[in-house]
């Protein structure tokens, strides 16, 4: 008995017995973390929290299978053919409106757990470098070049604005090649209007009497072009009257 209290005293039980129940673990604990006096009680308190968690999160899987099971009983009994409802009934009932908490700032100094904030809280606080930021020349605070906890919210915030800026130089990009496209493309032709007068006047002849809309077409177009009848189209024209002449005063003398 002597022998072992002699061991222990050489072990660094003279200090007192640890949380774990060993001395010689007590001095390795806390130069791990020299800034959790008991990491028993600390790893307790970690689990606590997640304990908690996984339980709410038990509770509401739970509530929705028992929701759904419900629904799925009154779909299979529901008949459309018996059970009518009206437009009106359909107005009077309330929309369901969900009473979930949407989680937001998850990592807000609201929302950290209890163990981390008593050490957090227990921390020693950061020098007090802001004393400095009105000698800086570019006006940033001091503080942020020893400690910046919103950091890695303005390097996202960053990354997102250049995303956006990248999108819009994008769509930019392509309406200035499709205006450059639409001037360079090929000019189609445009259709002839259509001459209603001109229409009549040719159903007024018979169809043998009728002159050849293709040789009229072609003498517009001729006429169109060069601005005056060519010579043979002139006389394309005289041969074409002339024949009409006639063929009228044949059927004059029947």
């Amino acid at each position: 008995m002597q022998d072992w209290h002699s061991s222990s005293t050489l072990h660094g039980f003279e200090g007192g017995r640890s949380e774990f129940g060993l001395g010689e673990n007590a001095g390795s604990d806390q130069v791990a973390f020299p800034c959790v006096p008991s990491p028993g009680k600390h790893a307790e308190d970690i689990f606590g929290e997640l304990f908690n968690e996984a339980n709410n999160f038990y509770i509401r899987a739970n509530s929705l299978q028992d929701r759904i099971d419900r629904l799925a009983v009154k779909v299979t009994q529901l008949d459309s053919t018996v059970e009518e409802v009206s437009l009106q009934d359909i107005n009077m009932k309330k929309a369901f409106k969900s009473s979930t908490v949407q989680d937001q700032q998850v990592v807000s100094k609201n929302s950290i757990p209890n163990p981390v904030a008593d050490i957090y809280n227990q921390s020693d606080k950061p020098p007090p470098l802001n004393i400095l930021t009105p000698y800086r020349d570019d006006k940033k605070d001091g503080l942020k070049f020893y400690t910046d906890p919103s950091y890695f919210f303005d390097l996202w915030k960053e990354k997102m604005l250049q995303d956006t800026e990248d999108k819009r130089k994008e769509k930019r990009r392509q309406k200035e090649q499709k205006r450059i496209d639409g001037t360079t493309r090929e000019v189609k032709k445009v259709r002839k209007a259509r001459n209603r007068r001109q229409e009549w006047n040719m159903m007024a002849y018979d169809k043998e009497l009728r002159p050849d809309t293709r040789l009229s077409q072609s003498v517009h177009h001729g006429a169109s072009s060069e601005g005056s009848l060519s010579p043979d189209t002139r006389c394309v024209c005289v041969c074409v009257f002339v024949c009409m002449c006639v063929c009228k005063q044949g059927l004059a003398s029947l």
